[in-house]
């Protein structure tokens, strides 16, 4: 039994519409004279004409009725213009919008960093930054661990040097950071001070933990101008910085912080500094964001208003760390 077949004739799709066409029909239509149509795009008025003959191919009617005296609107280029104005309209009103953000800072700025660089970079200098700029809302999210800032939407993060993504853009960010060993008086009076890193072995050391991988915070030395690693212990160890120094307060133990992070403690006299010969200053933190032709201004007058506040000495100012980004962990991200 022979099995009927079924033939299906191929439908025609009309040729596609480009939109600089369209942009340009709307201007002959503005203007209704060919030649000053093409002066303001730049093109010859044959290349003009050109072009309206190839939309009217492509929509399949006659826009325009031109002689060589007058331009006139055909129905379907009235009916065209109609619905076609207002949509170039709502396009030229969203570029304008687009070139607007960029010359005046305005909008969302959502930055990631870690607590430690908030409470020392960022904290003190932000209320400055939104009595100056009172249209950008900025949005700051704390976290240890490091963001893909462009895969959760961030403007920017800041970072240490060592952390930073191999792809952005990363200017440093204040001084060259330090850690140091500090301890709270009363506990120093019970137990003595340190002399030496090795001294460490027999004090109660308030360890950080890194994250959820289990990493500990390496209590790292110079001693003759080579490196050493303390293997301290303890009896208390925390995922935060901030809860280490305050538990060094309250005479709990010895603490491994930043040094520009505890100022305000060591200042206060609530703990003192200790082994700070054998701690060397070692890197930046960074402000670092994706890589635009087009910086937006609230990012751009952030990240500049941000680097002047902070600026350090031409001494401490340290280059881009980005040829050592798998360095040892250091504490804070």
């Amino acid at each position: 039994m022979a099995m009927a077949t079924t033939t299906r004739s191929a439908v025609a799709l009309p040729p596609p519409v480009h939109l600089p066409n369209l942009l340009a029909f709307a201007i002959v239509a503005r203007e209704l004279n060919f030649a000053r149509a093409a002066a303001e795009l730049g093109v010859t008025p044959t290349a003009m004409s050109k072009t309206i003959k190839q939309l009217e191919a492509q929509v399949g009617a006659r826009l325009l009725n031109r002689t060589t005296r007058s331009v006139a609107l055909t129905d379907a280029g009235a009916q065209l213009l109609s619905t076609l104005a207002p949509a170039l309209d709502q396009i030229r009103g969203s570029l304008e919008q687009v070139r607007a953000s960029i010359a005046r800072p305005s909008g969302t700025l959502r930055i990631n960093t870690s607590y430690v660089a908030y409470a020392c970079l960022i904290e003190p200098h932000l209320p400055a930054f939104v009595a100056r700029y009172p249209e950008v809302t900025v949005e700051m999210s704390v976290d240890h661990g490091l963001a893909d800032i462009v895969a959760s939407g961030f403007d920017a993060g800041i970072r240490l040097g060592h952390a930073l993504q191999r792809d952005m853009v990363a200017l440093p960010l204040g001084p060259l950071q330090k850690l140091v060993v500090v301890g709270a008086p009363a506990y120093l009076a019970q137990r003595g001070a340190p002399k030496v890193p090795k001294d460490l072995l027999v004090h109660d050391c308030i360890r950080q933990q890194l994250g959820a991988r289990g990493r500990w915070l390496d209590w790292r030395f110079e001693i003759a101008s080579k490196p050493a690693h303390i293997d301290v212990r303890g009896p208390l160890v925390f995922s935060e910085m901030r809860l280490a120094l305050s538990a060094a307060c309250a005479g709990v133990g010895l603490a491994y912080v930043f040094r520009q992070f505890a100022e305000r403690e060591i200042r206060s006299g609530q703990v003192q500094v200790l082994l700070e010969r054998y701690c060397p200053a070692r890197e930046a933190f960074h402000v670092y964001y994706p890589h635009r032709a087009q910086m937006p201004a609230k990012l751009r007058l952030f990240v500049d208003f941000i680097r002047d506040a902070n600026a350090p000495t031409a001494v401490q100012r340290p280059g881009v760390l980005s040829d050592h980004p798998h360095s040892r962990a250091t504490g804070e991200r």
